[in-house]
């Protein structure tokens, strides 16, 4: 059993909002409220934290760094085992290997040298986390994720070239658009692929992804406040 976790009224009373809210998003786009997952994103706040949602039942976890998800989650898993974690941040290759080890899905498979980076690692580790491709929907050229012109090739090359568990597709929509027509891109995207999974929305627009058939938002500041 887990041991009695540090109480905090702020974070419990944070989720309590956001899940209020998720599910008045979902009923407001005539779907159940478990069809959408809340991964909790806890980047830069220290494992009290995390222990404080997992007190609250949140047992999804999202962090963007590799490094910081091993100082974290591993030391938490045998308390909680119904705990699950993903990686949402930019993967290194020379990373790939640890990133296998320690996260359950990784949300930011971007490019064809990061797909045999974890194909062998997974390999190795004999482990398999779920994968999610994401999709630069905006086309920036500073952010991470494969470009929409060759998403679709490069889906395909994914499942059926490295037999990958790709679960489905996630994306960031630039900061100063309307994010719905990204989200709409993504989920149609999604469709023609036969996935089942979308991670899309974070604190900011969430309910709009909803919207759009999100089944996954990763929502952070909302929960934890801002990070440092």
């Amino acid at each position: 059993m887990p041991h009695d976790p540090p109480l905090d009224p702020t974070i419990a009373a944070n989720l309590g909002q956001i899940r209020h809210r998720i599910a008045e998003a979902c009923a407001r786009a005539n779907r159940p409220a478990e069809a959408v997952t809340l991964v909790a994103v806890s980047k830069t706040h220290p494992a009290t934290a995390v222990e404080a949602a997992l007190a609250c039942g949140q047992m999804i976890f999202g962090e963007n760094r590799v490094q910081e998800a091993e100082g974290k989650f591993p030391a938490l898993r045998p308390a909680w085992p119904a705990l699950r974690l993903h990686l949402i941040g930019a993967l290194q290759t020379n990373k790939a290997r640890e990133a296998v080890r320690v996260a359950d899905v990784i949300e930011s498979l971007d490019r064809p040298k990061l797909a045999l980076a974890l194909r062998d690692a997974m390999a190795r580790e004999d482990r398999q986390p779920r994968l999610l491709i994401q999709v630069n929907t905006g086309d920036e050229p500073q952010k991470a994720g494969i470009a929409r012109a060759e998403a679709d090739a490069f889906i395909r090359a994914c499942r059926e070239e490295h037999g990958l568990p790709v679960d489905g597709l996630m994306c960031i929509p630039p900061a100063e658009d309307d994010p719905r027509p990204h989200f709409a891109l993504l989920a149609e995207m999604a469709t023609r692929h036969g996935l089942a999974t979308l991670s899309m929305g974070m604190s900011g627009d969430f309910e709009a992804a909803i919207a759009e058939g999100a089944t996954h938002v990763r929502v952070g500041s909302a929960i934890f406040g801002r990070r440092d």
